[in-house]
């Protein structure tokens, strides 16, 4: 039975995750957020910041990109948040409670549903940043799979602003919460300067945080370098983030609902 329920659930999630995806096609500006974010802070910090601390706005900008991919599809992860607890205030929930749907359907489809906006994010990111000189220093098979760790980080850290959205009370409270969490979140990693210039305590934190590890694992992927110590890590981190805020999600929307 469990398995059927969960072939249930995934058959269900697809459907709705197909009704988020046609949203963002009837509203495009829905990616406006993931399409100037990047554009913003990538010619912000190479040349305001580039000369300053590397020297050398291209040496900068090698090692700003993948950091910069990893906290654009962080800040694009509280959109699921924010759309579903939107659903929720409009009444979107009690149709769907009326419906003969897996329980789990309406989560698991705005997380699926968001795959296209964290693809967008990345193929903006990496178009601009060519343009300003960013190469990719590996190969073809080495950027396709940083694509695809960065679009299942995304997916994986998505589930706390679920956990979020369903737990609070009106989307700008959603989004007001998950900016507090994020903001911090990035800039005590080293997307931006590396953490031998940090104070101790700070160090110590960024040197283990998810956006630190997962910057340095896409680094290696993109650039050139060590792989398998930042990605174990990455790993870990996505797998702790699926089992806490999953379940918690699930029994927020169920408080909820």
């Amino acid at each position: 039975m469990s398995m059927i329920a969960l072939d249930r659930g995934a058959r269900h999630g697809l459907t709705l995750a197909w009704r988020g995806i046609l949203k963002i096609r009837k509203n495009p500006e829905q990616l406006m957020d993931v399409t100037l974010a990047p554009i913003i802070f990538l010619v912000i910090f190479t040349y305001l910041f580039g000369g300053a601390l590397a020297g050398d706005t291209d040496a900068y900008l090698q090692m700003l990109v993948p950091g910069i991919m990893v906290m654009n599809l962080l800040q694009g992860s509280m959109t699921a948040g924010v759309q579903l607890n939107t659903d929720a205030s409009k009444g979107v929930f009690d149709r769907f409670r009326s419906m003969p749907i897996a329980r789990s359907a309406p989560l698991i489809g705005a997380v699926l549903a968001d795959v296209v906006r964290y693809l967008v994010c990345i193929l903006v990111l990496l178009v601009v940043a060519t343009i300003m000189g960013f190469r990719v220093q590996t190969g073809p098979v080495e950027l396709v799979i940083a694509i695809g760790l960065g679009l299942v980080f995304a997916l994986c850290f998505c589930w706390a602003s679920v956990f979020v959205g369903m737990l609070l009370k009106t989307p700008q409270a959603v989004q007001g919460l998950m900016f507090v969490l994020i903001m911090p979140l990035t800039f005590g990693s080293n997307v931006f300067v590396g953490t031998s210039t940090m104070p101790g305590w700070l160090k110590a934190w960024a040197d283990i945080s998810p956006v630190t590890l997962m910057a340095d694992a896409l680094r290696g992927l993109l650039n050139g370098g060590p792989i398998a110590g930042p990605l174990t890590g990455s790993l870990i981190w996505m797998v702790a983030a699926v089992a806490v805020f999953f379940p918690a999600a699930m029994w927020a929307y169920r408080k909820r609902v």
